[in-house]
């Protein structure tokens, strides 16, 4: 345990964004399933709307951190190339 007022406040800070990172990469998850769902149904135009729910996701992901730069980008091209062969 901290015994000086920063690190103690260092722990609670730390905890809180934990939570916030948990919750952030949950809707993500929450955001690809559907996404892939669009995918095994085979309609085009709501996979095109999940398709850029997700890209829009990953892109504020990769922003705060949470996934890197080179995953968000492979992953975009992974879910570009399956729209594209749903066609």
């Amino acid at each position: 345990m901290p015994n000086i007022k920063s690190a103690k406040k260092r722990v609670l800070v730390t905890e809180t964004k934990t939570l916030q990172n948990k919750m952030f990469r949950s809707s993500l998850k929450t955001i690809v399933k559907k996404y892939d769902a669009a995918l095994q149904s085979g309609d085009k135009e709501a996979a095109s709307t999940a398709y850029k729910a997700a890209v829009k996701k990953i892109d504020q992901a990769a922003v705060k951190g949470i996934i890197s730069k080179n995953a968000a980008s492979r992953k975009k091209s992974q879910f570009t190339l399956k729209l594209n062969n749903l066609a």
